[in-house]
């Protein structure tokens, strides 16, 4: 908590997104954030999964997973979306697939064709929809540090790429945010210094429906974020969106 304070301090977003939180709804902390100004929303049950979203464009009209949503072999708390003043946001967890021979690849794999179907009911109204989140996949070769050490593992195998291409092919656009430093990657292991060699993945991605992408006015990780006592394993997407009052 005091870490999420501190960059919220820093870089004041309007909508902020988490994944993998591993707090209860009832454990969630709402009125830490409301002091700043944030409504928030989430969705968790205390064990590794859960989702926020965080606003101070407004929380409206808030769902908890989604239809169709499977489960391994329970539903498991992996999305959460809400309108956020012009925007409806979605923040999501997508399952990680652990190994190609793995049966939690087929849930991944599903997961990602339900999550497909309900986004694109948001998408096809034509209003401004922004999904958010850790997709444990890496579009292409350029989104991780060697293809060649990921060879015959998840996050880059051809049938992960194809279920990502076709969420995009919806009507919306992965962003590329520009790295501030090194190169432009969102997760970097805990293991063997990944992070100080460069050792990194872009997984954690931002897709915004066509009609926004004239709006970007930019579009970063912050990298610093990863760094100091006890980080996460990855690092803070940032976009910046010209809508709304200015």
């Amino acid at each position: 908590m005091p870490r999420v304070l501190d960059w919220i301090g820093r870089v004041q977003p309007d909508v902020l997104c988490l994944q993998e939180t591993k707090l209860t709804d009832a454990s969630f902390p709402h009125e830490g954030f409301q002091e700043l100004g944030y409504a928030s929303a989430a969705h968790g049950d205390g064990r590794y999964n859960g989702v926020a979203i965080l606003s101070r464009l407004g929380l409206e009209r808030v769902s908890r997973g989604f239809a169709g949503e499977p489960g391994s072999p329970e539903v498991q708390r992996r999305a959460i979306a809400a309108d956020c003043g012009e925007l409806r946001v979605w923040s999501v967890y997508v399952p990680n697939g652990r190994s190609l021979e793995s049966p939690q690849l087929q849930y991944k794999l599903a997961w990602l064709d339900a999550l497909r179907a309900a986004v694109g009911q948001e998408v096809a109204t034509g209003n401004p929809v922004v999904l958010c989140g850790d997709f444990n996949v890496a579009p292409t070769d350029d989104d991780v540090w060697d293809p060649a050490e990921f060879v015959g593992s998840t996050h880059v195998s051809p049938a992960e790429r194809e279920a990502l291409d076709r969420l995009v092919e919806l009507g919306l656009t992965d962003v590329r945010p520009r790295a501030l430093k090194g190169a432009p990657f969102t997760y970097w292991d805990y293991r063997a210094g990944m992070f100080h060699r460069g050792c990194g993945m872009r997984i954690d991605l931002v897709l915004v429906s066509d009609p926004l992408v004239p709006a970007i006015n930019d579009a970063y990780i912050d990298r610093d974020a990863r760094k100091g006592h006890k980080p996460s394993d990855h690092a803070p997407v940032v976009v910046e969106l010209g809508i709304g009052p200015q």
